[in-house]
């Protein structure tokens, strides 16, 4: 029943221009399946959801047919206070990630004090054969494991998959470049090591010079470690 109540309301916010255009950004999902709802509408109805015990019945059932569904679903295992019943919905959902967008934005704000539980099943995560689970591994390594909970081993795990998949080696890129804004010597390494495949190498790279938390003088270091791609 909450399901069919929650196609309702999607469905009475579409914004057809918002949906058209949102289909140009995430390819890999039918634009068939996008009904046009502005993220922070469904922000707003994922707080109101996940206090509801009805709510369930909505997370039980997947797949979801429409995108919006799908983001709404990530929403709303952001704002779940409990972490091991966070961590329960997550682990069932993410096999069900098809695109970047519902992985990027699904970030639990439970997690910042559960590190300690998050950890282990980044590991598990990034051996997963599932793109999405792994991009959001490296994604959880990059919010969560950067500041004070900064370890060399982190990067090397991320710097040591090898991946033909273009959303995996983005992401792999991203982490890299933000490590480089937040522990720029302790980066660095694998950049002038040559650690990164040389697409994610560069990607890498342009996504620092890009950056406004890294100095000029830093960029113009990054360009001259641009390699070839052949």
């Amino acid at each position: 029943m909450i399901t069919e109540e929650i196609k309702k309301s999607l469905l009475e916010q579409q914004d057809v221009k918002y949906r058209d255009f949102q289909a140009k950004l995430i390819p890999t999902v039918d634009p068939e399946t996008i009904i046009g709802v502005r993220t922070p509408a469904l922000r707003e109805l994922a707080k109101h959801l996940v206090k509801e015990k009805a709510v369930e019945g909505f997370l039980a059932k997947l797949p979801h047919a429409f995108f919006e569904e799908n983001q709404l679903h990530a929403f709303i295992i952001s704002e779940m206070k409990n972490c091991t019943e966070c961590m329960k919905k997550l682990e069932v959902f993410l096999p069900f990630v098809d695109n970047w967008a519902t992985c990027d934005q699904m970030s639990p704000k439970i997690f910042k004090k559960n590190r300690d539980l998050l950890l282990p099943r980044i590991k598990e995560w990034l051996n997963s054969s599932h793109t999405y689970t792994v991009r959001f591994a490296i994604k959880m390594l990059m919010e969560h494991f950067l500041d004070e909970s900064y370890d060399i081993s982190y990067p090397e795990t991320v710097a040591a998959i090898r991946s033909d998949d273009y959303y995996v080696n983005m992401m792999i890129a991203w982490y890299f470049a933000t490590a480089l804004a937040k522990q720029f010597e302790s980066a660095l390494f694998f950049i002038e090591e040559k650690k990164l495949a040389p697409r994610t190498h560069n990607m890498t790279i342009q996504k620092s010079i890009e950056s406004y938390r890294i100095t000029a003088e830093q960029k113009a270091y990054l360009k001259s470690l641009k390699v070839s791609e052949k």
